[in-house]
């Protein structure tokens, strides 16, 4: 049963956590969306799409922000009872560190869960819409918009330049057409203003012309035909797009926990795609299991030395996560092209991370006046008197 000192340290780390997982998740989803605006653009497909293709990054992004989220909300809770001495306080009254990291341990293990729901099941999905969302866009299957003042092919016969488009491209103004027929027959469409409507068919197109003319000319005319007219509907067929891929036939981030399991042992498949799909799966377990170790770093990291403020372990925290991530990242390249076991190449790092961090833990709870980053604080409070004091030099050398 959770005391009144547990629901204290409850409250401390849930604002700072889901501060810390909203703006880092923010911060990566608004420059995503730069690159995906700019991308839409130039492939010339509706604006709207972005939103969909954000929507589906979302999980990505919440994998990584979650542990970041969870250790930062620690340490910067047990920053603060050890800035006001209220940690100072509890110790005095015998609870001791392993006391204290109950509550730490119930957020840990509850973020593990899903985190391990989103890397093992939902990001596999969203990673696959992501990228069908990308081949549609470059085949044209969401129905790209015609670049003003540019020709643009629609299928293999019909060309269209638009000279301005208005009201989000209902209204397009100063159009040419040019499409050929299979029996010879060629068409030159000129009109001040029309606008696509859709069909039945999704197959076909009308592209629904004002105020033009239309010139045809076919085998058997001695001259072409001139026709003017105030409205004409012009059938334009839409180019065939290929079905996507099949998920995880080329991508091991597709491919859900289960599956990277039978995968990674299906005999009948391609020994290095046994090896990719092994590596995949080690280092999902990877970067879950390092979040049980997350309580004890954060813990390590958040108490300053006394009489100090710094806030070196704050640095320092996001640090050693980046760092452990590429790690892992590159451990799984390796074990993946088949130069180390993946289990060996993958869990070696983390057990050699999780000696690191039981032992500057240790240091702290168990050691008396123990600091796991002593000279680190020391080494930092040095350099930044040094710059102090040259600062100064140079401020009293300026002149009146």
């Amino acid at each position: 049963m959770l005391t009144s000192t547990d629901r204290y340290l409850a409250r401390l780390i849930a604002v700072p956590l889901v501060a810390t997982l909203l703006l880092s998740a923010m911060l990566l989803l608004l420059d995503k969306m730069l690159r995906l605006f700019d991308f839409v653009v130039q492939q010339g497909g509706p604006v709207g799409v972005v939103w969909r293709m954000l929507a589906n990054t979302i999980p990505e992004y919440m994998s990584l922000g979650i542990p970041i989220g969870l250790m930062l909300g620690i340490l910067l809770a047990f920053r603060r009872l050890a800035l006001s001495s209220e940690l100072d306080v509890l110790r005095a009254l015998g609870v001791g560190y392993g006391r204290m990291l109950r509550v730490p341990y119930l957020y840990a293990i509850g973020l593990a869960l899903v985190n391990l729901a989103i890397v093992g099941f939902v990001q596999p999905y969203s990673h696959y819409a992501y990228e069908g969302l990308r081949y549609e866009l470059r085949s044209g299957a969401l129905g790209a918009s015609i670049k003003v003042g540019e020709f643009t092919h629609l299928g293999k016969r019909e060309t269209v330049r638009i000279e301005r488009s208005r009201d989000g491209g209902r209204e397009l103004n100063g159009i040419f057409v040019h499409a050929e027929g299979q029996d010879g027959k060629v068409a030159a469409v000129t009109a001040s203003s029309g606008a696509f409507y859709a069909t039945d068919d999704p197959d076909t197109i009308i592209f629904r012309l004002h105020d033009g003319t239309l010139v045809q000319n076919q085998p058997g005319f001695h001259t072409p035909r001139v026709l003017s007219f105030v409205s004409h509907d012009l059938p334009i067929a839409l180019p065939k797009v290929d079905s996507f891929r099949t998920r995880g036939k080329s991508e091991r981030d597709e491919l859900t926990v289960p599956e990277l399991v039978r995968m990674g042992a299906d005999k009948r498949l391609d020994k290095k795609e046994r090896r990719r799909n092994r590596a995949e799966f080690h280092f999902r377990m990877v970067e879950v299991a390092i979040m049980f170790l997350l309580p004890l770093l954060a813990v390590a990291l958040a108490v300053p030395p006394k009489r100090s403020s710094s806030a070196l372990g704050v640095f320092l925290s996001i640090v050693m996560i980046v760092t452990y991530h590429k790690v892992n990242q590159y451990a799984a390249a390796i074990a993946a092209l088949g130069k180390v076991n993946a289990a060996v190449a993958l869990w070696t790092p983390f057990l050699l991370f999780s000696l690191l961090i039981w032992w500057m833990y240790r240091t702290l709870a168990v050691v008396p006046g123990g600091q796991p980053i002593g000279a680190l604080e020391r080494a930092a409070a040095k350099a930044g008197a040094a710059i102090r004091r040259r600062f100064a030099r140079r401020a009293r050398a300026l002149p009146a």
